[in-house]
């Protein structure tokens, strides 16, 4: 069978300053004298520029204002270059939240999660693009060039992080800013071969607009290429602010010797069926953890069975809520350019508005189920998602919202319930990939306040069997 990816996979990396460094190793380069913050921002921009053709991944660009002001200064990945996606305040830049209904308008103040993130010492070169309002696990519009992934260009790159997913798996930067209402880290993190946390909800700084919702689904976090680079962010992210009410997490720096009872769940437990190559990505995975020295066993998580449905519902009342306030954010906004996916939702809503109540009050019993499953287990494996990567159109918003929200529900089944219960979970590339070479993920999920014992099997799991990597795929087509 011929390379299918001969033609299509896109990355940056070279032989310039940036190199093959994670966050962790570039930022020590820099804080020990042997690379130049300014010189670090320029050699990003240069590898931003060559692939942003072919990927479609920067919304907003502030690229001359980023080599500026590179400064080598505090901060645990000081002078690292990176991006924050298009749905928080960057003072100075406009805030789109990959819509059209509006005009985005520069914004006079740095979101409080910015400043967590800033407090790391990053280097910002602008803002990475999102579907409209997060609402999709694709990151594609009506009227505009999707965002692809670089490990296969007529794919998706997954969403809503998608645009700083795509440049963190090409190599344009290290780290990317992305967050999570409903797998918006997790998923990105699956089709790019990535690692993405989405942590207990409260664990960092909370998200301005989530926080006002009767279940604030969004947990704010990252996208990288290494474990180490993800646990040096959610330390660093601490010394700026911890919350009190959950247990502090401090630096982990590699794998316990604590051998932990697994459980494994293949299956969605709303009842949508794994495909065959993410079933055996998920249980060659199983079988790795076993040689470590984990007991892996089945596991059932039983969700009521209005679950899906609820979901949707309440994803709907957040595209209710944007329609009915949008003009907060312009005063031209126009609810009548939200796209398919939105005006979908909306109306969905609409049609269920009276059922509110009882669907707070299912997914609030949610948090019981999931407890369950942890009674005996410290861990529980599963698919991100329950299918590969699909090619761009198959989620685009312009499908028909009714054949558009059946391929969403069977495809993202299994993300959901941490954004519901608050959970934390992280998605790491398995070792087996698609038959055209994309990325699977597999996702481990946790405690509330237990990103500790996440990252310890992700280290251990990174070290027993490396990510496969962009850049030797590259090499290898002819």
């Amino acid at each position: 069978m011929s390379d299918p990816l001969s033609a299509t996979v896109v990355h940056a990396f070279g032989d310039d300053v940036l190199g093959e460094h994670d966050a962790v190793s570039l930022a020590r380069l820099i804080r020990d004298g042997e690379a130049d913050p300014a010189e670090v921002a320029r050699a990003a921009v240069e590898r931003v520029r060559k692939v942003g053709g072919d990927l479609h991944a920067v919304q907003v660009p502030a690229y001359e204002q980023a080599v500026a002001s590179a400064t080598g200064g505090p901060g645990t990945f000081a002078g690292v270059p990176t991006f924050i996606k298009d749905n928080i305040d960057y003072r100075g830049l406009p805030t789109g939240f990959g819509s059209s209904a509006y005009v985005a308008r520069p914004a006079r103040r740095h979101a409080p999660f910015a400043r967590q993130f800033l407090s790391t010492g990053v280097t910002v070169l602008g803002k990475t693009r999102l579907p409209e309002f997060g609402f999709n696990a694709t990151t594609e519009y009506e009227n505009a060039p999707p965002v692809c992934n670089p490990w296969h260009t007529g794919h998706s790159s997954g969403g809503s992080s998608g645009g700083s997913a795509a440049l963190v798996a090409a190599g344009a930067v290290p780290i990317a800013h992305a967050n999570d209402g409903g797998g918006s880290i997790r998923i990105p993190a699956a089709c790019c071969g990535l690692v993405g946390l989405k942590a207990t909800r409260g664990r960092l700084v909370a998200n301005e607009e989530g926080r006002t919702l009767p279940i604030n689904l969004v947990s704010d976090g990252i996208l990288s290429r290494s474990v180490r680079d993800t646990a040096a962010f959610f330390a660093a992210a601490e010394q700026h602010w911890r919350n009190p009410k959950l247990p502090p997490l401090g630096l982990v720096e590699g794998p316990s010797q604590r051998r932990l009872r697994i459980g494994l769940l293949l299956d969605s437990p709303s009842g949508v069926t794994t495909d065959a190559a993410t079933r055996a990505a998920v249980t060659d995975t199983a079988t790795a953890l076993e040689k470590l020295g984990h007991t892996v066993e089945p596991v059932r998580i039983v969700l009521d069975e209005h679950f899906a449905e609820d979901f949707i519902t309440y994803w709907g009342l957040l595209s209710f809520l944007v329609g009915a306030t949008g003009k907060r954010l312009d005063r031209h906004f126009d609810r009548r350019r939200m796209d398919g996916l939105s005006r979908g939702l909306r109306d969905h809503y609409r049609r269920r508005l009276g059922s509110t109540p009882a669907v707070l009050r299912r997914l609030g019993r949610s948090r019981e189920a999931y407890a369950a499953a942890f009674r005996d287990h410290d861990l529980v494996l599963s698919p991100v998602l329950a299918h590969t990567t699909p090619r761009l159109g198959h989620l685009s918003p312009g499908v028909p919202y009714e054949t558009l929200i059946e391929r969403l529900t069977s495809y993202v089944a299994f993300t959901p319930l941490n954004n519901v219960v608050g959970s934390p979970a992280i998605s790491l590339p398995a070792r087996m990939a698609t038959e055209d070479g994309l990325p699977i993920g597999v996702m481990f999920s946790a405690r509330n306040g237990d990103e500790r014992t996440l990252l310890e099997i992700a280290f251990a799991l990174e070290a027993d069997q490396p990510w496969r990597r962009i850049q030797d795929v590259r090499a290898a087509t002819p």
